[in-house]
């Protein structure tokens, strides 16, 4: 057979991009009803294109109720209301690209929303029954579920339906898992992901990617077990593989979300054959201390290179408290729990942190994902409880903020209503007082601002070239690098400020040098040797 006549000559751009990642509910709104939307987007392309991001990454924007942020998908061909219009989606992905900027969008193959019409049909008693996982009970009138899984939002993973069975969803209830035993779940993946590609998308993020496979005995969760009876089963290569020669027929990439501790099976999802990239994980929880630093990005580094795929970094998303906040506690090292309310942050130091970690993270050789509203410094907010969304707060009875103080929506404008985010209604999450502070606009005259600096050095990140990470000696607490010859980055974590090495220009610098010419703590430099 001959080629497809949609089939593209292979694009690296993927390799070394900056991606921008769009929270869509709470990037801009376009019409002013507190609801961030695809009209806002398009609004926005050129602060993007002068951003200077090569792509674009939307959370789900499809058919949702809305009960896990649109990650409980409803149907995948249609635009949620609230965000606009399929044609509307179009314009988007044409506009965008008019400008060099390529989309990508996000699927969630583990799991359907439960007002999905294949599980509207299952609860109904169809054969649709047959695409999810759903069991009989355990106990003398199946009043227990059917094992002891646990759903990643706390609570069990099982929910019992009117007629006495329990369907499985590793999330919220609201978010039932499919089979991916039943070839009809792959047909339908396989038919969206050519749907996005047909309208011009140029990559897909693959949301829980390592879950998808149950062990078909669904037996009680035992802690090491081996194989896993849900996580990284071998099962899903064959799934990717199948992908992958969809995604090479329109030229497309995917970046999958695989949290996984073994290096050697992270790295089968990178083969030839299946993914193109995955996040770094590793990377974004790392403490910021810097031995331990150098050890994530060694040991990111050492396990792509097996199979030639580039390394990924991310500082934060959509579920992760903010770089800024973060930083700015004593403990940096991820855990969900240092969400929780009044943990002590100082958002001077976070900034600072957050400053030099930008020029870290942009210096590193591979992709590099920026979540919206990084390029500004935001802080995590703090959402009164009676406003919270995100289910992870109900699932953990409260103990748990969740994860929507992270997706506060954006200032564009420090004197327009609701900081510029939109013109009428109150947007859907609450801005904190003081959130003009960080617009877009006043950053955008500010020599200084946090959005000056990622201007800069994505637009000047290229000096670095593609070649291998090289370390270069350096005092304890300090990290220095290169990567292309007589450039480098130098980075202090230490307590005293470090000498500068001997270079002809200072290209960029999180921060000023001291008066003795010296890197202070916690900045961050660019130099030309």
């Amino acid at each position: 057979m001959g080629q497809p006549t949609h089939a593209r000559t292979p694009d690296h751009w993927w390799r070394s991009a900056v991606i921008h990642q769009v929270y869509v509910r709470s990037f801009a709104d376009g019409d002013g009803d507190g609801t961030g939307d695809l009209a806002g987007v398009r609004a926005r392309l050129p602060y993007l294109a002068e951003l200077g991001v090569d792509a674009l990454w939307f959370t789900p924007w499809y058919l949702s109720p809305l009960k896990d942020g649109g990650y409980d998908v409803a149907d995948y061909r249609t635009v949620d209301p609230a965000f606009g219009t399929l044609a509307e989606a179009e314009k988007l992905i044409a506009e965008a690209r008019e400008l060099g900027i390529r989309t990508l969008v996000d699927v969630v193959p583990n799991h359907v929303s439960d007002q999905h019409v294949w599980f509207r049909q299952a609860l109904a008693g169809g054969p649709e029954r047959a695409l999810f996982h759903f069991r009989p009970g355990r106990g003398d009138r199946g009043e227990l579920p059917p094992n002891d899984w646990r759903s990643q939002f706390g609570g069990p993973a099982w929910t019992r339906v009117a007629d006495g069975d329990w369907y499985l969803h590793l999330f919220a209830p609201e978010q039932p898992d499919l089979n991916w035993a039943h070839p009809a779940v792959r047909r339908e993946h396989e038919d969206i992901l050519r749907f996005w590609f047909d309208r011009g998308v140029a990559g897909v993020r693959i949301d829980s990617a390592a879950l998808l496979v149950k062990d078909p005995r669904l037996p009680d969760f035992t802690e090491g077990r081996d194989p896993h009876p849900y996580v990284d089963r071998d099962e899903l290569h064959d799934i990717y593989r199948a992908w992958r020669a969809i995604a090479d027929e329109y030229g497309g990439v995917f970046v999958g979300e695989v949290w996984l501790p073994d290096a050697e099976r992270f790295a089968r999802y990178l083969r030839p054959d299946e993914l193109h990239t995955a996040f770094n994980f590793s990377f974004m929880t790392c403490p910021w201390e810097a031995a331990r630093l150098r050890t994530s990005i060694d040991e990111t580094l050492a396990e792509h290179a097996p199979v030639g795929a580039p390394a990924t970094w991310v500082l934060c998303n959509h579920d992760v408290t903010r770089t800024v906040t973060r930083y700015g506690r004593e403990d940096t090292a991820f855990d969900f729990a240092t969400k929780a309310f009044g943990t002590p942050t100082d958002l001077a130091l976070g900034t600072r942190r957050a400053r030099a970690a930008a020029l870290l993270s942009l210096a590193l050789p591979g992709s590099v994902y920026l979540y919206q509203g990084e390029e500004l410094g935001l802080p995590e907010a703090e959402i009164p409880v009676e406003r919270i969304e995100d289910p992870m707060h109900f699932r953990s009875g409260g103990a748990d903020p969740g994860r929507d103080g992270c997706r506060v929506p954006l200032p564009w404008a420090a004197g327009e209503p609701y900081a510029g985010f939109g013109s009428r209604a109150e947007p859907w999450l609450p801005q904190p007082a003081g959130w003009a502070s960080y617009a877009a606009d006043r950053q955008a005259r500010d020599p200084g601002s946090m959005l000056t600096l990622y201007r800069e050095a994505i637009r000047i990140r290229p000096v670095f070239g593609d070649g291998p990470l090289a370390w270069l000696p350096t005092p304890d607490g300090v990290l220095a690098f290169t990567r292309a010859a007589g450039v480098l980055c130098l980075v202090n974590l230490a307590d005293t400020p470090a000498a500068l090495p001997a270079h002809t220009e200072l290209l960029l610098g999180s921060g000023s040098l001291d008066p003795d010419g010296r890197l202070p703590k916690d900045t961050a430099v660019w130099l030309r040797a």
